[in-house]
């Protein structure tokens, strides 16, 4: 029984996994026991005018364009750039309504006027950036999908802060300056010099956490992120009495989630088995408790408390190995559970994570495996959001196209699809099942079991895994999802049905997999795409 990648025959490489997972082999040829006629999509009524404008409308919305020259920074969709913009154009109206030019005659006016915008972001700031926020009550979003706009405003008050300080500078060598007073004496000022020890802390804060500097140095992020933070608040409410309110706010949040949540509630300790895997750079770590029951309290739905009481698909948790050295004791590191999510009424939990090992944490653990079989875990979590799942299972179509270890994310959702109630809300058809898992190689199948995908594709999921991306290089991921996509339509019976997509991957591929679905809108189908992104 070989993977279905027949779809792709065309535009992709021309050979599939065989059963064992491990071999290339080609494609079946047509014989006596192949039918006649393949299948085809089934006929649909062309959408309205109205709607077909309200999906271009979304395919715009979706569309992601292509990465910055130069710098070559990621870019996200336009309906984020489009958020991003309304909450800059907001602070733009706030720093300029009513505010006197020219800026020279009226630098202090200026500087003071984008000091308070500074302080008054501060409470925002922190909260989008806290894992346990009430945001997700009102958005349905998580604090990673949030992050984003966390972090575009942290850009922008560093902005605002360079603002201010030139803006000071100018009063100095306007007015105080003339009257013999020197730049020393103006910075060691005691309502001046902590204000500059705040500006550099949040300066520092920026550069540490661009995403070159995250990936080559994520220990050094995690640790800078936590004491730039703290001392950042410390000296802007020691610079002026005015930003105290807004500053113990976001220190109340800083404090409520980093110590009460993360610490107490959320945290717990598990013995778990470590085992390296088959390709030598991958490495699988499990763990199993008795499920403690959950309280049908508003209080613990909103808590979620700790992963005692079980997760849901697609949610992570940080982890944290006291063994491995005395630094490691205070960092936490994010990984998304690849085990599937305990049922209603299970008693036990069966808990799986896939690290690949790269820098720092991961290989560190690495090592550790290979001499010791089990350890001790602090694991704080569960964090995440339902909304890709809650898409899918709105869905007629749901096609799932992975990178990797990105299957951490995909076996754990398909799993809930499979055993959830099939039917959708169009005639109560069966919802039809895809995925796609593009390996680098043949032994990365062995991280989820071969029996698993095996079991996948007995309950009915259409599944494709082309060949090695070391051998074969990369697949034409954009016409595997789109023919992904149309063989499933052409074997369900419904009218115009609804698609959804989930990919997790590299930034690549993942940009690839939207806009393909963007372009499908475009033309008039009714598809939603849900990214799952490796790294915070």
């Amino acid at each position: 029984m070989a993977l279905d990648c027949e779809s792709a025959a065309a535009t992709a490489p021309s050979h599939v996994l065989s059963q064992d997972h491990h071999l290339p082999v080609k494609l079946a040829k047509a014989d006596e026991s192949s039918p006649l006629l393949s299948s085809s999509p089934t006929p649909t009524a062309r959408p309205s005018r109205l709607r077909t404008t309200f999906r271009r409308i979304h395919a715009l919305a979706t569309y992601q364009p292509p990465n910055l020259p130069l710098t070559n920074k990621l870019q996200p969709s336009n309906q984020t750039t489009l958020l991003v913009l309304l909450l800059l154009t907001l602070n733009l109206f706030y720093a300029t309504y009513n505010t006197p030019f020219p800026l020279r005659a009226n630098a202090f006016i200026w500087s003071d006027r984008v000091a308070l915008l500074f302080v008054a972001n501060l409470p925002w700031l922190y909260l989008l950036g806290a894992k346990n926020q009430p945001l997700k009550l009102l958005t349905g979003y998580s604090y990673e999908q949030l992050n984003l706009l966390h972090r575009r405003l942290g850009e922008w008050l560093c902005i605002l802060a360079v603002v201010h300080t030139v803006g000071m500078l100018m009063v100095w060598y306007h007015f105080f300056l003339p009257a013999g007073n020197t730049l020393w004496h103006y910075l060691a000022h005691p309502v001046v010099w902590p204000g500059v020890v705040a500006f550099v802390c949040y300066e520092l804060l920026y550069f540490t956490s661009l995403a070159s500097f995250r990936q080559r140095a994520y220990e050094v992020f995690l640790a800078s992120h936590v004491g730039l933070q703290a001392g950042g608040l410390l000296f802007v409410y020691l610079h002026f009495w005015s930003s105290r309110p807004y500053v113990l706010v976001s220190l109340a949040v800083f404090v409520v989630d980093r110590t009460v949540f993360r610490a107490l509630v959320k945290s717990r300790s598990v013995r778990a088995e470590l085992k390296v895997m088959q390709d030598g750079q991958t490495l699988l770590v499990s763990a199993d408790w008795p499920l403690v029951p959950r309280c049908g309290s508003w209080w613990s739905s909103l808590l979620r408390t700790d992963i005692g009481k079980g997760w849901r698909p697609m949610e992570h948790v940080f982890v944290t190995v006291p063994a491995l050295a005395t630094k490691h004791k205070v960092q936490a590191h994010p990984f998304t559970i690849a085990s599937a999510a305990p049922e209603p009424g299970q008693e036990h939990a069966w808990f799986n994570l896939i690290i690949r090992a790269y820098n720092g944490f991961t290989r560190d653990l690495l090592e550790y495996a290979r001499y010791h079989s089990s350890t001790t875990i602090r694991l704080d979590g569960p964090y995440g959001s339902s909304h890709a799942l809650k898409m899918l299972r709105a869905s007629d179509i749901a096609v799932l196209v992975i990178g990797g270890s990105g299957i951490a994310v995909a076996y754990p959702l398909l799993w809930t699809l499979l055993h959830a109630p099939h039917s959708t809300a169009k005639e109560g058809k069966r919802r039809h099942l895809g995925l796609i898992w593009i390996v680098h190689e043949a032994s990365h199948i062995a991280w989820i079991g071969h029996e698993r995908l095996d079991e996948l594709k007995a309950m009915g999921v259409k599944i494709c895994v082309p060949a090695p991306t070391s051998k074969a290089g990369r697949p034409d991921v954009r016409s595997m999802t789109k023919n992904m996509i149309n063989d499933l339509e052409g074997n369900i019976a419904v009218h115009d049905p609804s698609v959804g997509v989930v990919v997790s991957g590299p930034d690549g591929m993942n940009r690839v997999v939207r806009n393909t679905c963007a372009s499908l809108a475009w033309e008039g189908k009714n598809i939603d795409v849900a990214v799952e992104k490796y790294g915070w």
